[in-house]
């Protein structure tokens, strides 16, 4: 049997702690098929093979998983291709996701995925997170997520009003992770927001530290 990209990922994904059914592996590997073929007619992620992809993008966005919540509601900032959006919603059927994306091209290819992998409780919110307050829930949310969407300083600054009460906020970080916490040490007191967690990892076949940060909203600032 010809070997794939995806037959290392289950076992990439359990030494990180991450546990997924079959069904969960098999939709995450459709997910990977369509955004392959959708690569190929527009630009969505900056990897050249299926490989990094699966290495670099899947197997990243699903890292904090094990520290999420299971249940209540989720915001993805700037979802883009849908990372970490979409593994992550695969792997936590219970939680109700919004995706706020201001491309459309990118936009209209998020709404096509949820269909295809005939996710639920998911929405695509097509906008900039400036302008979106009346379309976000005005409750909050429990968790929030976002990679590569800005600065930590300006994800904090644009996130942490729509953040619940001991709610979690979740920042995809690399190699200079200490200097944007020491930039964003300001907004941070002003938002009530703690860093909690700080998850410090590499992924299978590479030698680049990459860190999470997790951040809770103490109370309002």
């Amino acid at each position: 049997m010809t070997a794939t990209p995806f037959d290392d990922f289950s076992t990439w994904a359990r030494d990180l702690s991450i546990s997924l059914s079959r069904a969960q592996s098999e939709k995450l590997a459709l997910f990977v098929t369509e955004l392959w073929t959708w690569q190929g007619k527009m630009n969505l992620v900056g990897v050249s093979t299926q490989d990094r992809l699966i290495r670099e993008l899947l197997l990243d966005s699903l890292v904090p998983a094990p520290h999420i919540p299971r249940t209540g509601t989720l915001l993805d900032l700037g979802s883009g291709a849908g990372f970490p959006a979409i593994p992550l919603k695969i792997c936590m059927p219970r939680v109700r996701f919004d995706l706020l994306e201001s491309n459309a091209k990118k936009a209209a290819f998020l709404n096509e995925m949820i269909r295809i992998l005939e996710l639920e409780r998911i929405r695509v919110i097509h906008a900039r997170i400036e302008e979106s307050k009346k379309m976000l829930d005005p409750q909050g949310y429990g968790t929030i997520t976002a990679r590569a969407a800005a600065s930590l300083r300006q994800t904090l600054e644009w996130c942490g009003p729509h953040l619940e009460r001991n709610g979690l906020l979740i920042s995809f970080q690399g190699k200079s992770w200490r200097k944007a916490l020491d930039q964003g040490h300001h907004v941070m007191k002003k938002q009530g927001l703690v860093l909690s967690r700080t998850l410090v990892y590499t992924l299978p076949g590479t030698s680049a530290e990459r860190v999470i940060l997790c951040f809770s909203k103490s109370g309002a600032p």
